[in-house]
């Protein structure tokens, strides 16, 4: 019965420790708790209440992007110009054309030829003006792939500290929407085209507003002055749409994250046994609520600026339509005139509404802007570049943490303190210690992924900051705790390259050696076979413990004189397991290595031990040692081997309370 309720009382935090990490993910809130020490990443997010740069320096930064990246665009975007005045003039003057030509006793051949160039003249107009769309369109997807793999670039690139906090992350997905096609619009192309537009459509202006001026000169100000009671208002919604745009844009992460969930296959096993299916609805219908909220908002503010432009409209167009029915009744203007002024003064209202517009348009489109720049401004850290990397990969190097501390921002402790000890030439040492001890940060310190707020790192005595960074990333072969692969083949997936440039039998010999060899024999196209059956239909989908294995053997390949591995055996059966430790010494042969792992048993094939407490190094020495110290090593070596052993039965505080084996 003990037994049985040890089962239930584990199930039952797996259960709890899968909802946790299903919640956790869902809400994004970027905390972590780990056992007595809680490393709180930083939370709030920036909500700019002023755009970081202006529409004039936006559209600089667009035209001279276009100009070098995509000159045939802006070419076709140009050229389409003085196409489109021609053809507003023309579509306002052939009626009038016409009309005159009817009441002025003209000949029909005479009117045909007159009114028969003009449309010749518009037609052309006409279809070169698709030949300009058709190529400023292909230039322009051209142009928003390269800034797409611009963004990507810097996602890729970015140092790993700045990256991982949450309000980056929120930027990434706004930034996203600048090289996305949404609404008609593509901010990165946007900005330019609406820039143009709005000198085309002063240029239209000026031309109309010269032939309005004939009726009467106060029409001129009268449909000018007025639109800009729309513009007012336009501008205050969108100030207000700007400043609460993160709120939105938080929500909108949660829920793709809710609805991407339930199709990963990955996670069906979870959302069936455990019955999460409810709790997934439950979490969307709330998200979708907020976000329901936040839309009526929205819509509501944006009715609000549309019936303002309704009353704009009524009283702009009835007053100037009112004086040109009253100037024509009192025979002031023909007919003719009438219909020239009539399409005159609505064509000049739309480009007045159309210069609005277009100005409305580039503060939106530079809102968007503004996201991707800020983004790929975030700031970046490189080393000096002084230090010659290719000098330490010629053999196993020194390591040395002098005096590290470090300190997540938003945290009230530090998770690193006064870290100080070195790690010989080729030596092999393993860090141990309780949850939330600071082991993984530690390996992250050193591999260059965060930097200390405290102290530094040399290697073969030569500062970590006199490294460029990716040259310091050579010095490295890790194996993380968290896995993730994409859809590449077996092969490039260990050799992080493509085609001619993987060694196949260097791939195959690593994936042996990492206890693959089983699995490779057995699929009919061995190391050619692809991950991911989501997206190859032929693919192969490995379990935990194969992941790992994979992920060795890429460590393997790299070959790094540095060998780091995070808990490499934590998805492994123990004969698996076994036969790992059994080819460590053989692995790590030549190079210094560090080994994270949470079994005890493992450390025995380590040259030396670090055992760590609350960001300390508590105690130090080989596993005979620590064990003759009866510090709380050992303590946690026998907590962990009783286990094992045949003639224990546990005392008063044990759940258990069994004798194994018997």
């Amino acid at each position: 019965m003990a037994n049985e309720s040890a089962i239930r009382v584990r199930a039952k935090a797996f259960r709890v420790r899968i909802a946790f990490l299903i919640y956790a993910h869902a809400k994004m809130d970027g905390k972590f708790e780990t056992g007595q020490k809680k490393e709180v990443m930083s939370l709030h997010v920036e909500t700019d209440k002023k755009p970081c740069h202006s529409v004039f320096d936006n559209a600089i930064w667009s035209f001279k992007g276009l100009l070098r990246e995509a000159p045939l665009a802006f070419a076709a975007m140009a050229l389409q110009m003085p196409l489109h005045i021609f053809l507003a003039y023309g579509a306002v003057y052939l009626p009038a054309l016409v009309v005159g030509e009817v009441t002025g006793g003209e000949s029909l051949a005479h009117g045909a030829r007159r009114m028969g160039i003009l449309l010749l003249m518009m037609l052309a107009a006409d279809i070169l003006l698709l030949f300009l769309h058709a190529v400023s369109d292909t230039s322009q997807t051209i142009y928003r792939k390269q800034k797409t793999v611009e963004l990507n670039r810097k996602s890729m690139d970015c140092f790993y500290q700045i990256y991982e906090k949450k309000e980056n992350r929120d930027l990434h997905d706004r930034a996203i929407w600048a090289t996305m096609q949404w609404n008609g619009a593509l901010p990165v192309c946007d900005l330019p085209k609406r820039s143009l537009k709005l000198v085309e459509n002063i240029g239209c202006y000026c031309l109309f507003g010269s032939v309005i001026s004939f009726v009467s000169p106060a029409l001129v100000p009268i449909l000018t002055i007025a639109p800009l009671v729309n513009w007012f208002c336009a501008r205050l919604y969108r100030r207000w749409e700007y400043a609460n745009r993160g709120k939105w844009a938080d929500i909108d992460r949660r829920l793709e994250y809710v609805q991407r969930m339930p199709g990963d296959f990955q996670a069906a096993k979870d959302i069936r046994v455990y019955g999460l299916a409810d709790w997934f609805k439950e979490t969307f219908k709330g998200l979708a609520r907020q976000r329901l909220a936040w839309e009526k908002r929205q819509t509501g503010r944006e009715f609000l600026s549309r019936i303002a432009d309704l009353a704009v409209i009524l009283f702009r167009d009835g007053a100037a339509y009112a004086l040109l029915i009253h100037m024509t009744l009192s025979g002031e203007i023909g007919v003719d005139g009438f219909v020239l002024y009539f399409s005159a003064i609505s064509m000049f209202a739309s480009f007045v509404g159309n210069i609005v517009e277009e100005w409305n348009g580039m503060h939106t489109s530079s809102l968007s802007i503004c996201d991707y720049r800020q983004y790929l401004d975030l700031p970046e850290w490189d080393g000096t570049g002084e230090a010659d990397v290719d000098r330490h990969l010629r053999g196993a190097p020194e390591i040395t943490f002098e005096h590290v501390s470090f300190c997540y921002e938003g945290a009230e402790e530090e998770t690193l303190r006064d870290i100080h000890f070195t790690v010989k030439p080729g030596e092999k040492i393993a860090l141990v210690g309780l949850n939330g001890a600071g082991k993984t940060t530690l390996v992250k310190i050193l591999c260059g992924l965060y930097r200390p707020t405290g102290g530094e790192i040399r290697i073969n005595g030569v500062p970590a900051r006199h490294f460029a960074r990716k040259d310091y990333y050579r010095l490295f072969s890790p194996v993380f705790q968290e896995v993730k692969t994409a859809f590449f083949t077996l092969a490039e997936t260990v050799a992080g390259d493509f085609g001619g440039k993987v060694d196949l039998e260097k791939a195959r010999e690593c994936m042996r050696l990492a206890g693959l060899g089983e699995k490779i024999d057995q699929l009919p196209r061995g190391i050619h076979t692809k991950l991911d059956k989501q997206v190859n239909q032929d693919g192969t989908e490995l379990s935990g413990g194969q992941l790992q294995k994979l992920m060795l053997a890429r460590a393997l390949y790299k070959n790094a004189p540095i060998l780091v591995l995070d808990e490499p055996t934590a998805a492994l059966d123990p004969i698996a397991e076994n036969q790992i430790y059994l080819q460590y010494n053989r692995m790590s042969k030549d190079k210094t290595s560090l080994f994270i792992s949470h079994r005890l048993a493992s450390t025995q094939f380590c040259d030396r031990i670090l055992y760590m407490k609350e960001g300390r190094i508590a105690e130090e020495g080989t596993h005979e040692q620590l064990l003759q110290l009866g510090g709380e090593y050992s303590r946690l070596y026998q907590m962990q081997s009783c286990w094992y052993r045949e003639d224990y039965e546990g005392d008063e505080s044990d759940a258990g309370k069994r004798k194994v084996g018997k």
